[in-house]
């Protein structure tokens, strides 16, 4: 069986990265390997690829088979197309100066695509946190819009009980006024009365007095005449 050029998994659950291994086709997966010639971690975008490009191009020419996803990673570091243009020189198509020469013209064009790529992708997580922010600061405005309504609301609502309490409190007082003026007048109306009997208290004392001196006058008068009287009758 061929030697192949595949795959060998290492790092932590959902989080994978691969080396590139040159090892026998009849080996496990994760075995014993004959030469490790790159390292590929598919977790970044765009997906992180080291390879030692001339021990693939020797390997390649040993008669190594690589498996579909190390085929895809070939390619796409350039060395397929390293080694096509290579056996065209073999061939005669060409020499080594015009292989290199298209080689660097496909490497360039090959790393411009990558950088538009990396530049896009850098554009759109750009563009994506500025929309992050932009719904992040339209949900806090919201939000401090129904906060400051509620205070509103909840401010309103004091102001409107400390009215009612201080109208209550105004009213208990206007009623305790009431009742002090209520007490004071009843206070006051005995106190006048008290005065105006002390004031006839004298006058019909006074008066008793004239009464009594007027009977004094007239018991002495009546008494002569019951003298008289009795004098008369003795004759």
């Amino acid at each position: 069986m061929p030697v192949k050029m595949r795959l060998q998994r290492y790092g932590k659950k959902r989080s994978p990265y691969f080396h590139i291994v040159i090892a026998d086709g009849r080996a496990p997966r994760d075995g014993k390997y004959i030469e490790k010639i790159g390292m590929y971690n598919p977790t970044k975008n765009p997906a992180e690829i080291n390879i030692d490009f001339e021990a693939a191009m020797n390997w390649l020419k040993k008669g190594a088979q690589p498996t579909d996803t190390v085929r895809a990673i070939l390619s796409y570091k350039g060395v397929l197309y390293k080694y096509h243009l290579m056996k065209g020189v073999q061939k005669g198509a060409f020499d080594e100066a015009q292989a290199e020469v298209k080689f660097q013209a496909w490497l360039k064009e090959k790393e411009a695509k990558i950088a538009a790529k990396v530049s896009g992708l850098e554009e759109k997580t750009r563009a994506e946190r500025k929309a992050g922010l932009e719904a992040e600061t339209k949900i806090r405005e919201a939000r401090e819009a129904v906060l400051a309504k509620r205070k509103a609301v909840e401010l309103e609502a004091e102001a409107a009980a400390a009215k009612a309490i201080a109208a209550e409190k105004a009213a208990k007082e206007a009623e305790k006024a009431k009742a002090e003026t209520s007490e004071k007048v009843s206070a006051e109306a005995p106190a006048e009365e008290k005065a105006e009997v002390k004031e006839e208290v004298p006058v019909a004392e006074e008066k008793a007095k004239e009464v009594k001196a007027e009977v004094k006058e007239e018991t002495p008068a009546a008494e002569k005449k019951t003298e008289e009287t009795k004098a008369e009758d003795k004759k």
